[in-house]
């Protein structure tokens, strides 16, 4: 009999397809965090992320370093940083790498809004 480890859509895969699957950015009702929701490919060897939030100004609010994760549904809270009303329209980019990140195996740039208050 066969015990299965893993569900048959999410059998992992060798390092070179792996990819980033979906990003999904809910902020927070504070309006100064900002959920993240990452899934990649699952994966035989661990992945890093780079998740870099930009102002309008092109100015990074939030950055978080994912080294080696063990998971491939992630969740994170992104705090945004330096800013007196964090209203407005950010670009959030989520690079995926192994042992170089220039350039990167692959990269997801989406766009989000703070509401105003």
């Amino acid at each position: 009999m066969d015990i299965p480890l893993f569900p048959s859509d999410k059998v992992p895969r060798p390092k070179d397809e792996i990819r980033i699957e979906d990003v999904v950015i809910t902020p927070y009702p504070d309006r100064f965090r900002v959920h993240i929701h990452i899934q990649v490919t699952p994966f035989q060897e661990r992945p890093n992320l780079l998740i870099v939030a930009h102002n309008e100004e092109d100015r990074i609010v939030s950055e978080l370093n994912v080294i080696e994760t063990m998971h491939y549904d992630m969740e994170f809270t992104l705090h945004i940083r330096n800013v007196q009303d964090p209203a407005g329209v950010y670009t959030l980019t989520t690079d995926l790498f192994y042992e170089t990140r220039n350039p990167p195996q692959d990269r997801l740039v989406e766009t989000f809004t703070v509401p105003k208050a």
